[in-house]
C-alpha cells in the first residue's frame, strides 16, 4: 500500500511540474498579449476635446503631419518622430502657472528614458509669436532639455492650435487659431510608432508620470 501511494505521489508530483511549466508561460502569454492600451479616435474622446468636424470619426485616426521649428532653429516633422514613442504637451515659456510642474514632470519622463532611442518628447509652444528660437534656446538650457531628445518648438500659431484640436485632442475650448485665441491645457499625449494616440493624461501630477512609465514600457513590448 505505502508503495503504491509513493508511486501515485511521485506520478502526481511529476505532473504538477509538468502543469506548472506549461501553463503559467502560456497564461502569462495570453495574459500579456491581452495587456495593450487603447487606440484613441475622435469618437472615443470627450467631445469638448475635438474640434466638432472630426468628432463622429471611429477609428485611423493619427496625428497629421507637423512643420515646426525647435529650440536650435532646425526643422522638425513627422520624419524626425519616425518609428518613435513620444509624449507631446503644449506650453509657453512665460507661463507661471500649470507650465512649471508640467516641465518638471517631463524632466522627470527625459530622465527616465534618456538613454532609450525608442522615446522622445515633443512640446509646442502655445505663443509662438513670443516664443522665438532664441527664447526656446535659453529655456531648453535652463531647464536641461537635451537635444535630439526632446524638441520644444515654436511655428505657425493656427498650424499648432489646429494640431491640438484636430491632432492631439488637447484643448477643451473651441478656436480658430486666430490672434485672440489663447490655449492652455496640462494634458500630455501619448503618441505610439504609428501616430495614434494611445494615452491622455494630466501632466501636472506628478503621480501620474509612472503610469506614462508603464505605458510607455508596455507600448515597446507591443512593437518588439
Amino acid at each position: 500500500m505505502n508503495v503504491q501511494f509513493f508511486k501515485k505521489s511521485k506520478y502526481t508530483f511529476l505532473f504538477l511540474i509538468l502543469f506548472t511549466l506549461i501553463a503559467l508561460p502560456a497564461y502569462y502569454f495570453l495574459v500579456k498579449v491581452d495587456q495593450k492600451l487603447p487606440i484613441y479616435n475622435p469618437a472615443d474622446v470627450n467631445p469638448k476635446l475635438v474640434d466638432r468636424s472630426i468628432r463622429m470619426f471611429t477609428k485611423n485616426h493619427t496625428i497629421a503631419d507637423f512643420e515646426l521649428i525647435n529650440q536650435d532653429g532646425k526643422k522638425i516633422t513627422q520624419k524626425d518622430y519616425e518609428g518613435k514613442i513620444y509624449v507631446a504637451d503644449f506650453f509657453f515659456v512665460t507661463c507661471k502657472g500649470i507650465c512649471v510642474p508640467m516641465s518638471n514632470n517631463m524632466l522627470e519622463l527625459q530622465e527616465r528614458f534618456k538613454d532609450d532611442n525608442d522615446v522622445m518628447f515633443l512640446s509646442h509652444s502655445v505663443t509662438p509669436e513670443l516664443d522665438s528660437v532664441p527664447v526656446l534656446k535659453a529655456y531648453a538650457e535652463r531647464k536641461g532639455i537635451i537635444n535630439g531628445k526632446w524638441n520644444v518648438t515654436t511655428g505657425d500659431k493656427k498650424h499648432i492650435y489646429e494640431l491640438a484640436r484636430k491632432s492631439y485632442f488637447a484643448v477643451l475650448d473651441e478656436g480658430d487659431g486666430g490672434a485672440q485665441d489663447f490655449i492652455h491645457t496640462e494634458n500630455f499625449i501619448l503618441i505610439d510608432k504609428d501616430k495614434r494616440i494611445r494615452g491622455m493624461y494630466d501632466g501636472t501630477k506628478f503621480e501620474n508620470m509612472q503610469k506614462i512609465i508603464d505605458d510607455i514600457l508596455l507600448l515597446k513590448e507591443e512593437y518588439k
